[in-house]
């Protein structure tokens, strides 16, 4: 039995994202994420201003007049959202947790799939592969994705996206646009952007890192006890002091910057979104620059 409070947030999310996708990134995410390639639609008589490329020469010699021939796009995509669940998830000092976060970001992006036709894939990983949805369309369908992610309970505290990029080459033969959202909170960067590099290769891979700004930077608010929320070990600091919170600003910022060049080494794209701000203006940004781009 799914919990009320549950049900109450999926609706709220899925009115509130639906209209982000109405009025915001309708038309953006077709002309973004193309389709496999061209199918062959028919044959019909040339038309001033047709390409001359077009022009089909065997129908064209046995009717002594041009026909070309004519194609469209074969536009199906798979979308796939590998969706972080670790103990990190959990942490939020503003609004909303950064698992919640994700459960808004991959609903956007799924209710954009569905309305293209396209079919929306999950997997949810931890230290271990924690729960896989097959692809598949509709709109009762994007409600179950949604549903999971923030009803789910995992096993795992830890982050093994290596693991979790490794299940989704295994599970999706086929090219998939795939969106890894995460807070990617990772030590091994090397071994994680040789994985992300394998699974570019394959798919149309977009990292979507989830940032909290007490992640930054520490308020000058005491003595306060941290908790690391997937290895649970604690330390005592006091946030008074100018040197601290220095010092955890600039491991932040390395942090930032060590990803931001893993992604960009492993040939990625990368959004940042950070909980207290308006995910769909960096959004915006990305398709509006992936557009040019191609």
């Amino acid at each position: 039995m799914i919990p009320r409070e549950i049900l109450r947030k999926v609706r709220q999310i899925e009115i509130r994202t639906n209209r982000e996708v109405t009025d915001v990134l309708g038309g953006q995410y077709h002309s973004v994420f193309k389709g496999r390639g061209m199918e062959f639609e028919e044959v019909r008589e040339y038309l001033p201003g047709d390409e001359v490329r077009s022009i089909d020469w065997n129908v064209t010699a046995r009717f002594g007049h041009p026909y070309i021939k004519k194609f469209k796009e074969e536009r199906e995509l798979t979308v796939m959202l590998v969706v972080d669940v670790s103990a990190s998830g959990q942490f939020g000092s503003v609004r909303q947790t950064k698992n919640e976060l994700a459960a808004e970001l991959a609903a956007v992006l799924a209710f954009s799939a569905i309305r293209n036709n396209d079919k929306v894939g999950l997997i949810m990983f931890t230290d271990r592969i924690e729960k896989f949805v097959a692809p598949k369309k509709g709109r009762r369908h994007v409600l179950r994705v949604i549903r999971e992610i923030l009803a789910f309970q995992p096993q795992g505290r830890g982050t093994n996206l290596e693991l979790a990029l490794d299940y989704l080459n295994r599970v999706q033969p086929r090219r998939a646009v795939t969106f890894v959202l995460s807070d990617f909170q990772v030590d091994n960067a090397e071994s994680v952007r040789k994985k992300l590099q394998v699974a570019g290769k394959r798919h149309d891979v977009v990292a979507l890192s989830l940032r909290d700004p007490r992640e930054d930077e520490l308020p000058a608010v005491g003595l306060v006890e941290l908790r690391d929320a997937e290895t649970g070990q604690r330390a005592l600091v006091d946030t008074f002091d100018r040197h601290v919170r220095d010092e955890f600003a600039a491991l932040a910022r390395l942090r930032r910057d060590r990803l931001q060049n893993t992604l960009r080494s492993a040939g990625v794209d990368h959004v940042e979104i950070r909980c207290d701000t308006d995910y769909m203006l960096p959004l915006i940004k990305f398709f509006t620059m992936r557009g040019r781009r191609i």
